[in-house]
């Protein structure tokens, strides 16, 4: 196992299925993983793929039945914080609202646009800690993660793009999807937030690819499409995502060198962020969320 590395994936639609296969099955366990948040999305899947040690969760749990904003998100990234997770790598289904990211290619993000209105953004509920959100997502990891990409031939991978995060889980209107345009936004998805902000949080490193499998509801359909075909050309681009991501993940995974060298500037993105007097903060609380912030109490 690399010394100190431990990834955490967030597999989005089909992903976590996909990956299964090529974990080490001797080393492969089921973790629970209570957490002060209730229980994740699904038992947390540990194991190593090649020499890196890895925690997988299907965010929508088992047999995709929690919609965007039902994912216990809180729970999710506690876990794998809980289990010895220093990094986050997430993946996600998408719209594109760019006519140059096409359904299939991959993107690896670097903006995003909180558009959600009814989850729970924090783990801090009784003090006050506010961290730095500027890039959400973090440097290294989407570095490294450009670098794999480059040794791939038969993936398009888009190395910026900023992700709009809508609550769900209807789709975005037609003059909502054109607004997005306007303002900058390249995909349009549901998952990303609060769970990049909660990685933050948590001190992880978190970057998210998203996997585009059709043009937002901008780009109008010439003719009259048929329903059902429609759908079946989505699910086709599920599937040439999904396995888009497993060819990028593996290449990632076989040289995590940059992770082990350089720290993610979000390591210590609670070194700050604590305003509340700590002397005055509930010991009940402090202990309660001891994996997140406990280093920064004096014990006792």
């Amino acid at each position: 196992m690399e010394s100190g590395i431990r990834i955490g994936i967030i597999g989005g639609t089909g992903l976590e299925t996909a990956l299964l296969g090529g974990l080490d099955p001797e080393k492969v366990a089921s973790e629970s993983c209570p957490t002060p948040f209730g229980s994740p999305s699904c038992p947390v899947i540990t194991g190593t793929c090649g020499d890196v040690s890895i925690a997988l969760i299907a965010r929508h749990g088992i047999d995709h039945l929690l919609n965007p904003a039902a994912v216990p998100y809180r729970a999710n990234i506690f876990a794998l914080k809980s289990l010895g997770c220093t990094h986050v790598l997430a993946f996600g289904a998408t719209g594109s609202l760019r006519q140059e990211i096409a359904p299939g290619d991959l993107v690896i993000c670097d903006q995003l646009i909180d558009r959600t209105f009814t989850r729970q953004r924090t783990f801090y509920e009784k003090a006050a800690v506010h961290v730095e959100f500027a890039e959400p997502f973090c440097p290294v990891m989407r570095r490294w993660l450009s670098q794999a990409a480059s040794s791939l031939e038969s993936v398009t991978v888009h190395s910026a793009g900023t992700y709009v995060c809508i609550e769900g889980p209807s789709f975005s209107t037609r003059a909502e999807s054109h607004l997005y345009r306007q303002w900058g936004a390249d995909l349009v998805g549901m998952t990303a937030l609060p769970e990049a902000r909660l990685a933050r949080e948590a001190e992880l490193g978190y970057a998210l690819v998203a996997m585009p499998v059709d043009y937002d509801c901008w780009r109008e359909r010439a003719g009259d499409v048929d329903p059902k075909s429609l759908l079946a050309h989505v699910i086709d681009n599920v599937k040439r995502a999904t396995e888009a991501s497993i060819n990028l993940l593996t290449a990632a995974l076989g040289d995590v060198a940059i992770l082990r060298e350089r720290p993610s500037p979000a390591g210590d993105a609670l070194s700050l962020a604590i305003w509340s007097d700590k002397a005055s903060i509930d010991r009940g609380e402090v202990q309660r969320l001891r994996p997140l912030w406990g280093r920064y109490f004096d014990e006792g």
